[in-house]
C-alpha cells in the first residue's frame, strides 16, 4: 500500500520562478553589446527585465562559468589602471549562434503568449455578460 503525502505549496506570483531561465541569453545579449567584467554584466541584463532589482552576483558569476565551460564565452584578465585585475567576458562564435537560438525560441514564445492575451481579451466581455446571469446546473 502506498501514501501519497500532500505538501502545501506557497503561494507565487503569477509567472514567477521562471525568470533564471533568461538569465543566460540576457548574459549573452549583454556581452553581444561588448566584453565586460561581472559587475557590468550585473548592471546590464537589468535592462531586459527578467530580474527584479540587481542579480545576485554568485547567480551570474555561476552562469559565467558555465558558459564559458560551453564554449559560449571567454575570459581574459585585465590589469590596466590602478584598480585590481578584473575578468572580463567576451562572447564567442559560438556564443552568438547559441544567442541566435535564444531569440528565435523567445519569438515564438512571444508569440505564443500575445495569441493567449488575444484570445484573453476577446473573451472577456463573453465571460463578463456571463457572470452577471446565474450559472445553468446540468440536471435542468
Amino acid at each position: 500500500m502506498s501514501t501519497k503525502i500532500s505538501r502545501p505549496h506557497a503561494t507565487r506570483q503569477a509567472g514567477s520562478g521562471k525568470a533564471e531561465r533568461y538569465i543566460q541569453p540576457s548574459i549573452l545579449m549583454g556581452l553581444r553589446r561588448k566584453p565586460s567584467h561581472g559587475y557590468e554584466i550585473i548592471q546590464t541584463i537589468q535592462e531586459f527585465g527578467f530580474v527584479e532589482g540587481q542579480a545576485p552576483p554568485g547567480m551570474i558569476y555561476r552562469h559565467l562559468r558555465d558558459l564559458e565551460a560551453a564554449g559560449l564565452v571567454i575570459s581574459s584578465w585585465r590589469t590596466e589602471g590602478t584598480g585590481p585585475a578584473t575578468r572580463v567576458y567576451e562572447l564567442t562564435p559560438e556564443g552568438e549562434k547559441a544567442l541566435a537560438l535564444w531569440a528565435e525560441y523567445m519569438g515564438q514564445q512571444a508569440q505564443k503568449l500575445m495569441n493567449f492575451i488575444k484570445v484573453y481579451r476577446k473573451t472577456q466581455e463573453t465571460f463578463s455578460r456571463r457572470r452577471g446571469r446565474p450559472q445553468e446546473t446540468e440536471a435542468e
